[in-house]
């Protein structure tokens, strides 16, 4: 990673990278974008259909509505964490991460080309799938900020973790390991399909040590006005987990950790 001391912030260079990153995924719109929101409009019909009117309504909120902001988080956090992790990791199998390498660039600077890229693919997945969504269930919109909140900053949690994962992961089936065993559980058990509230213990406590809980319920409460935690702690969980992964994944840039293998 090339070190620039005593410069000012490269832009330009951020916002070329910024760009790669958005017409790489772009480029296959139908795999990247539409795929995604196609498997989430499932979900929420099979879970409609089966659970719709039997599920309890946690808060008073109908099923529908209450699962619906849950699933489209949870195709902003998993497809933030997919872009930043596949295009790192293939730049690293192809060879052709060494024109990143080369390319003045600072740590911070690829960075945030990185995750902006990432974090844009979430919120543009997350954005059609609400639109999609909202023509088959009704959903209220309590507070936008929060909702922005929480979409921006769970799509920036996750795409830091893909430069984490992408970092670490020397071959495909590392990446599959890291959605598989990380990815996949932090989200399916954050209480997108069910309350949290319902579960018994040690599972309830074990729940609310889960970050993307927080993520899930305060971006819930943002749509339905309803949630199991209060939203200033989920302000903090989301701003302190960025921070603490945002220093670490620059440390790990600017020591090239398995970028020069």
């Amino acid at each position: 990673m090339a070190t620039r001391l005593g410069e000012g912030v490269n832009w330009i260079g951020v916002g070329t990278l910024y760009r790669r990153e958005v017409q790489r995924f772009l480029a296959v719109a139908a795999q990247t974008v539409g795929g995604p929101v196609v498997s989430t409009l499932l979900f929420l019909a099979v879970f409609g259909v089966a659970l719709g009117r039997h599920a309890p309504a946690p808060g008073g909120v109908p099923y529908l509505v209450f699962v619906a902001p849950g699933l489209v988080m949870m195709a902003v956090l998993q497809n933030a964490f997919a872009n930043t992790s596949s295009s790192l990791l293939v730049a690293k199998v192809q060879g052709n991460i060494v024109d990143l390498l080369l390319a003045p660039l600072g740590p911070g600077e690829f960075l945030t080309g990185m995750v902006l890229g990432g974090v844009t693919r979430g919120i543009l997945v997350g954005a059609l799938t609400a639109l999609a969504a909202s023509l088959f269930v009704p959903l209220p919109l309590a507070d936008l900020g929060l909702c922005l909140f929480y979409a921006v900053g769970g799509s920036l949690l996750f795409a830091l973790l893909g430069i984490a994962g992408g970092l670490w992961a020397q071959k495909m089936d590392h990446q599959a390991a890291v959605t598989n065993f990380i990815i996949a559980p932090l989200t399916l058990l954050s209480g997108t399909f069910y309350a949290v509230s319902s579960l018994s213990e040690p599972f309830r406590s074990i729940a609310y040590l889960d970050p993307v809980f927080y993520i899930v319920d305060g971006f819930r409460h943002g749509i339905t006005g309803h949630s199991e935690a209060s939203p200033v702690v989920g302000i903090l969980v989301v701003l302190v987990a960025n921070g603490l992964l945002g220093i670490l994944c620059h440390r790990l840039l600017a020591s090239g950790w398995r970028l020069r293998q």
